[in-house]
């Protein structure tokens, strides 16, 4: 990259709208103790024009050195003031939800995960192979030595063929190689290198290892029982705590590659199937606005929905807990589902009368 880089009219990421000349200039010759600089930070929305962010971090320290930028792009996406202390609630009996959930026939499935990262390693985006290899022996080891509910096996995605990979993927298990997004900020290399899989017996606690973030610590099952999907992450949570320190800041929460996922890290998400709301797109993004949810395809971010099926999550991450982020999705979930009902009474009576 040659000076200030240029960006296409249509460009409307966050990276666009917050670095100016004079921000660039002040940080263009800064480097972390990592060696990460600011055009590692941006190549990403640089090279991809229609990246909503635009940004990654190298480590935990890209946040306070290019803090000029980096606090930009957070207060706008996050609408949260830097000095704000982030406060944690994991206290399951603090949702507002009914112990069986959603129960709704159009729920297929609840997912609740969360990113973390290891304290004193740099991220994904410059981390190197031997690092990325200890962290994947020192987790994976934890994590093999988990009983109960948590008991499971491990398997490194070198290790498997591209036939079960790609099933795993299909099944909403595994992570792929990552989209052009992640290529371009370096969280691609060595690809598929010291990244696994970790699973119980059913399938309703998983563990990915060195993906965007180093770890994906997921709780999912079939059905609408939200509070059952959140107390299974919850108590993970305790165990994997006692065994290794993650990366935190008082302010920023746990630290993540992508500045949209810190805070909380949690995406908490249900795979639902709308059967008329899809065809009222207005009426289903202003849900989304009033809840503070985010409307996905059924294979996640940058896909189109498949077969009337969405991915509903809440969308804020920083300035929340846990909890409030979980309530979020559940509150967006109700409304969607009770408009959808509405919708579809609407229309049978329309078809009678006509």
């Amino acid at each position: 990259m040659n000076g200030f880089p240029e960006f296409s009219k249509e460009s409307k990421s966050l990276l666009k709208r917050c670095l100016t000349k004079e921000i660039y200039d002040k940080l263009k010759d800064l480097k972390t103790s990592n060696g990460f600089t600011l055009e590692q930070a941006i190549k990403s929305g640089v090279e991809n024009q229609d990246s909503s962010i635009g940004v990654y971090a190298g480590d935990r320290e890209t946040y306070s050195l290019f803090s000029p930028l980096f606090d930009k792009i957070i207060l706008e996406y996050h609408k949260v003031d830097k000095n704000k202390k982030h406060i944690q609630n994991l206290n399951v009996k603090d949702l507002e939800i009914s112990e069986s959930g959603i129960d709704n026939e159009r729920i297929i499935s609840t997912r609740i995960r969360v990113g973390r990262n290891v304290k004193d390693f740099p991220l994904g985006t410059i981390i190197s192979k031997k690092d990325r290899e200890k962290i994947e022996k020192r987790v994976s080891n934890v994590l093999k030595n988990l009983d109960g509910e948590y008991k499971g096996s491990y398997y490194s995605l070198n290790n498997l063929t591209s036939k079960e990979r790609k099933k795993l993927v299909g099944n909403h298990f595994l992570f792929k190689e990552g989209d052009r997004f992640l290529k371009s900020a370096g969280l691609n290399r060595d690809w598929p290198n010291n990244r696994g899989i970790f699973h119980n017996k059913n399938k309703t606690f998983l563990v990915w290892i060195n993906e965007e973030d180093q770890l994906r610590i997921i709780s999912m099952q079939k059905g609408g029982n939200v509070k059952e999907v959140f107390y299974r992450l919850v108590r993970a949570l305790e165990i994997l705590e006692e065994k290794i320190e993650f990366s935190f800041d008082e302010h920023l929460g746990y630290i993540t590659s992508c500045p949209s996922n810190l805070g909380t890290a949690m995406r908490a998400s249900v795979h639902i199937r709308l059967n008329y709301l899809k065809d009222n797109k207005e009426e289903f993004q202003k849900i989304a606005q009033k809840y503070n949810v985010q409307i996905r395809g059924f294979y996640g971010e940058h896909s189109k929905s498949d077969e009337k099926i969405y991915d509903i999550s809440n969308k804020r991450r920083l300035g929340i807990t846990e909890v409030e982020g979980v309530q979020d999705m559940y509150n967006g979930v109700i409304a969607m589902i009770k408009k959808d009902e509405e919708l579809g009474i609407e229309i049978e009576f329309n078809q009678k009368r006509g």
